[in-house]
């Protein structure tokens, strides 16, 4: 396991730190699967902002066959994890206006940072929510654009005497 003891004086050192992780050994993403095999490569690369924040950037590369949503069956999905985190101490008191700052993403640490569990957690939020083949449509969706008004038969009664 691939840990770095202080993430922050890696980012100030603009140190870079490479590897591969095996789909194995991220559990979390085991029941997207269709299988769990291969590895993703991953680069982690630490420097200055120029606010002078510590930053990490990361990139992470590889396929994973994900579990189509409608017919189960795997989607080769082509993860291409390209993020910039800013580091934060854990106790660090962020105003409203940074954390609502979509152009930033911020890694609250201690110092010490667990790089796998890192790259997993940006593959999870890197997945589609559903993913599912072009083919496999959702029900019903191919004739979403035509509304059926349910009360449509209702306007052949009007005006009719009971």
């Amino acid at each position: 396991m691939k840990r770095i003891n202080d993430a922050f004086l890696f980012a100030r050192e603009a140190r870079v730190l490479q590897g591969t992780v095996p789909v194995s050994g991220m559990e979390r993403l085991h029941d997207l699967l269709v299988e769990v095999a291969g590895e993703v490569v991953w680069r982690l690369e630490g420097m200055r902002g120029t606010r002078g924040e510590f930053l990490l950037h990361l990139t992470v590369g590889g396929v994973i066959p994900l579990a189509c949503q409608r017919c189960l069956s795997a989607i080769p999905f082509q993860l291409a994890v390209d993020n910039l985190l800013e580091l934060v101490p854990v106790d660090a008191d962020l105003s409203q206006d940074e954390l609502e700052d979509d152009s930033r993403d911020f890694l609250p640490l201690e110092k010490e940072l667990d790089v796998e569990a890192l790259v997993e957690d940006e593959i999870l939020l890197s997945l589609p929510v559903a993913p599912r083949h072009e083919q496999c449509v959702v029900p019903g969706a191919a004739a979403a654009g035509e509304r059926i008004n349910p009360f449509a038969a209702l306007a052949g009664f009007k005006g009719k005497p009971n």
